[in-house]
């Protein structure tokens, strides 16, 4: 088997693969329909609107990190995905019922992203931490690699899927469909082989738990960085709901089906990307301060195309850097991070990664509304140059640098670095040439 689908060898991890794909089909089905009909029904045009409702579904995980993080390391993982999945489904055919009788309205719209948003905040965790016990701990980065081959495989078909049928049969379809996708994740849970499963034993409660897992990060600088530029990213680079429906439908003028086929765009990128990262050994630091100053030159070029073709031939290379930096960022810090804390060490990244919305979300539709889209994914480019920054600033205090001038040529000196992790701050040593001392 190809080396960047080992972890499909294990029976359990397979099933799970199956069924979470299914459901993250759904997903980006009801998130398209979802933005649209803000965007286009409940509203005109008003990218703010989508940012509110992106806020309301995204906002949860910061605000209850102290009570997931500490949910998903002390309750069965297994059961507790089949309570937030089911949940989800639930919600799914609830908005298609009111989208299809007419009833629908924008604040119900976003009761109902603020309540996705905290089922998702207690579901985001377990799912990611759950990997870890369908595959040795060997084969962890590979499984985060797949697991995001899943989610952005999904994120090709579900938004052409969501488009067509937007435009052939309405928008409450898709949110039924969607509902009834939740029911695959279900059944997959339901099928694992439970002698397989490799479950950490749930710790019994205590104070100082939570604080714990808040303690753990604070005692890991490459974690704290890491989560910095996660949180820039999240907050202005990824609202890709906003970018992409505000320029199809107000600078290109464009209708569901384009929009549903820019953001598939997006996600054909966003598989390749996912499946070289699902090929490395082990994940590296750098390529996410890499990846991330790639993502904002991207974002960038976007914004200066001229045609919506042109447009759509960029959306791709965004997609590559995004999943990129964050598919490292993910296997990072689960690679890294102890057993008995990795779901609130998980919670706490999760909650940095998506918190960040209800700030940037906002804010990238105020500015797309006041100054035009190109201006948002303008403003979005600093999310990934800031990130790349910060990296840059990490890796300069936290290696050796040396200066030496060389024996021959030009340069009155040349630079060579030496990984040294444990260096705190920067050291310079001029040493002479031996033409010098001779």
């Amino acid at each position: 088997m190809s080396s960047a689908f080992r972890s499909l060898s294990f029976y359990n991890y397979r099933l799970w693969f199956a069924g979470s794909t299914v459901s993250n089909i759904g997903t980006w089905m009801q998130r398209t329909a979802q933005d649209w009909v803000v965007l286009t029904e409940l509203t005109h045009n008003d990218a703010g609107a989508v940012g509110v409702t992106m806020a309301l579904q995204f906002g949860p995980q910061l605000v209850l990190v102290p009570i997931t993080g500490l949910v998903a390391d002390r309750i069965d993982p297994r059961k507790l995905l089949m309570i937030t999945q089911g949940a989800m489904g639930l919600m799914g055919v609830g908005l298609g019922i009111l989208t299809l009788t007419g009833v629908l309205q924008l604040w119900m719209m976003f009761l109902f992203a603020l309540a996705l948003g905290i089922a998702a905040a207690f579901d985001a965790p377990v799912r990611q931490t759950f990997v870890g016990s369908l595959v040795p701990h060997n084969f962890l980065s590979n499984a985060v690699g797949l697991n995001a081959t899943s989610f952005n495989t999904a994120r090709l078909i579900g938004p052409a899927v969501a488009g067509l049928l937007i435009a052939g049969v309405g928008s409450g379809w898709v949110f039924l469909i969607n509902g009834a996708t939740f029911a695959a994740t279900m059944l997959a849970l339901a099928g694992l082989h439970a002698s397989d499963l490799a479950m950490r034993r749930a710790r019994k409660g205590g104070r100082g738990q939570i604080r714990a897992g808040f303690g753990y990060v604070r005692g890991r600088p490459d974690l704290v960085v890491l989560f910095i530029m996660v949180f820039l990213m999240g907050t202005l680079g990824l609202n890709f709901p906003i970018f992409a429906s505000t320029m199809a439908s107000t600078v290109f003028h464009q209708g569901a089906g384009e929009f549903g086929i820019l953001s598939s765009a997006l996600a054909v990128g966003s598989v390749i990307g996912a499946l070289l990262a699902a090929r490395r050994e082990k994940p590296h630091f750098r390529t996410v301060g890499l990846a991330g100053a790639g993502f904002g030159f991207s974002l960038i070029t976007a914004a200066l195309m001229p045609t919506y073709i042109t447009f759509g031939l960029v959306l791709p290379l965004i997609g590559i850097t995004s999943i990129t930096m964050l598919n490292n960022a993910n296997a990072y810090v689960q690679t890294t991070t102890p057993p008995e804390l990795r779901g609130r060490v998980m919670s706490l990244y999760m909650a940095i990664f998506m918190g960040g919305t209800p700030i940037g979300a906002p804010l990238i539709g105020w500015v797309a509304n006041v100054y035009g889209p190109r201006w948002g994914l303008i403003v979005g480019a600093f999310g990934g140059l800031l990130a790349a920054l910060v990296a840059l600033i990490w890796w300069a205090r936290s290696h050796t640098v040396r200066i030496r001038y060389p024996r021959e040529g030009w340069l009155p000196f040349g630079l060579t670095v030496t990984d040294d992790r444990e260096a705190a701050t920067t050291e310079i040593a001029v040493i002479e040439s031996e033409a010098q001392r001779s």
